[in-house]
């Protein structure tokens, strides 16, 4: 057997193993789940579960449309008229998703609660003497979880509508013209229906980032799924309880996955023509597009940043910022570890199918970048339950050997990187699997024919040309475990705070100028992928 044949099977192995690392945690949630008695099961269903679903599908499809509406007419704007400021808005307004959906929450509730700076003002301009004399929106609720959630993901909408209206040629658009079809008709008839495939993906990833929200919707007080597997887990000390809710989470996930596949039907929507040519719009009409595309990006944006930096420019003390330094160094290495350890793993999938790109391992890939479909307080769960099993197994070796039983795995660092590695590994793979795939075939010809290993052609050819996607997908990892939150806040070792978990206890705690700096370090942490977002977006 040559030695090119054994080192691609070898990669073939190594792929099976990360796949299986990877349901590792998925299929201790199921063990878990079906393990208990039926009497926890038909408690949970005739007490929590209903509302639990309940409020987790208001959620989510208040939101798929709030992103909708925002992201598909912000993109049309963009991509059919020429106003003043439209280059710098067209980048500008992926921003929000470098704001967090718990610190959106965080700030508006402290924003326009009560004594808030909003009712503040209404009070003193008209005289009010208390909240009986007006009627103004809760803030905490499930209407007001719903507009700071699509204020903050709409750019996910906005980014595929965007590429998608860009790639529509101006034939179909001037054939409805002729039609005698208005602008909102050539929009209704032709765009919206051309771009559905993108929209229907847009919407998918704004219910998967709902779902796996904690911090923002225990905050607006709004009992999900995500929040009831926190409650039954930590607060009842159920987590087989929390396994059964999470099931159920696993199930609502894997039919919104089968509901875009079934809809999009292996449809395919082609455009031909050349580039569309931008209305211009002047004088007042120009500058009144101008505010309507920009008040989103205020919103989702300019006011939160705002408010964290004005906390913030007061925090500026010897002891914050020593807390501060901390917090930093922690969040630093574990995003930093969980970076490196994700890319390697990306690299390793990406090279291996590569080599082999036969369906088992297409399969087993796709196995192993499942973890982005799983929320993250499933994955949490799934981790701890078998790292702590085998915990105990240590335990008892140790103790028969004559030790002191400790701790080796669960609430530990490695854990939490472990967690964050398989929740991020989609985000590796698809940044390094595109930078690979622009490597041509030629090459690995070439150092075929000069004798080289498998490990040899990637380590003297693909690794130098693949060092820009390799540190993009370090840098888009590590800014991602900076913002995450459910996964550090189940699974970071003891009296061990990151900036992501300090933010959210003191903001919880009605202290957000406490946290204002920390807040908006991981706001600043977060437009860099952002800016590699807006790159990314086909056309200007």
């Amino acid at each position: 057997m040559s030695r090119r044949s054994i080192g691609s099977r070898s990669w073939g192995i190594g792929v099976a193993i990360l796949a299986a690392l990877v349901a590792v945690p998925l299929v201790a949630v199921l063990w878990l789940s079906i393990t208990p008695s039926l009497e926890l099961w038909r408690h949970l269903a005739t007490t929590v579960l209903p509302d639990y679903l309940l409020n987790t599908v208001l959620l989510g499809g208040g939101v798929g449309l709030g992103a909708l509406a925002l992201g598909v007419s912000l993109a049309w704007m963009v991509c059919v008229y020429e106003f003043p400021g439209r280059r710098l808005l067209d980048s500008a307004l992926f921003l929000p998703l470098a704001m967090p959906t718990y610190l959106m929450a965080f700030v508006y509730t402290d924003f326009l609660e009560y004594a808030g700076p909003v009712q503040a003002s209404l009070r003193a301009v008209f005289g009010w003497q208390s909240a009986r004399d007006y009627a103004f929106p809760a803030v905490r609720s499930l209407g007001g979880g719903i507009v700071i959630l699509s204020l903050c993901l709409y750019p996910y909408v906005y980014w595929l509508a965007r590429s998608a209206f860009i790639g529509q040629g101006a034939r179909q658009v001037e054939a409805a013209r002729l039609l005698g079809q208005g602008a909102f008709g050539a929009f209704w008839r032709v765009g919206l229906p051309l771009a559905r495939p993108a929209l229907v993906a847009g919407v998918l990833i704004v219910w998967m980032e709902t779902i796996n929200d904690i911090g923002a919707v225990e905050h607006f007080g709004i009992q999900t799924l995500t929040v009831g597997i926190f409650d039954v887990w930590l607060h009842l000390g159920r987590p087989d309880g929390a396994a059964q809710i999470a099931l159920v989470l696993l199930v609502l996930v894997a039919a919104l996955a089968t509901a875009e596949y079934v809809a999009r039907g292996g449809r395919k929507f082609h455009s031909s023509g050349g580039a569309r040519q931008r209305r211009e719009l002047s004088g007042p009409a120009g500058w009144l597009t101008t505010a309507c595309v920009a008040l989103p990006l205020l919103l989702g944006f300019g006011v939160p940043a705002g408010r964290l930096s004005y906390y913030a420019l007061g925090r500026i003390e010897a002891q914050s910022l020593a807390e501060f330094y901390v917090l930093a160094q922690h969040s630093i290495t574990i995003a930093s570890a969980a970076g490196i350890v994700t890319t390697f793993a990306a690299l390793f999938l990406a090279y291996g199918a590569r080599l082999r790109p036969n369906p088992w391992m297409r399969h087993g890939v796709r196995l192993a970048t499942l973890g982005y479909g799983i929320p993250g307080a499933v994955l949490a769960l799934g981790v701890l339950i078998p790292l702590a099993r085998l915990d105990l197994v240590l335990a008892d070796l140790m103790e028969w050997f004559g030790h002191t039983p400790t701790a080796v795995f669960g609430g530990t660092i490695l854990a939490l990187v472990f967690a964050l590695s398989v929740r991020f590994l989609a985000l590796a793979h698809g940044t390094v699997d595109s930078g690979l795939h622009r490597v041509t075939g030629h090459m690995d010809d070439a150092a075929r024919t000069m004798g080289f290993s498998p490990r040899e052609t990637l380590w003297r050819v693909h690794l130098p040309l693949l060092r820009g996607s390799l540190l993009t997908s370090v840098a888009l990892v590590f800014v991602d475990t900076m913002k995450e939150l459910p996964v550090t806040l189940l699974l970071r070792p003891f009296n061990y705070e990151t900036l992501a978990s300090h933010v959210y206890q003191l903001a919880s705690d009605e202290r957000l100028e406490a946290c204002s700096l920390s807040a908006l370090a991981i706001v600043l942490a977060g437009i860099f992928p952002v800016i590699v977002l807006s790159r990314l977006s086909a056309g200007k």
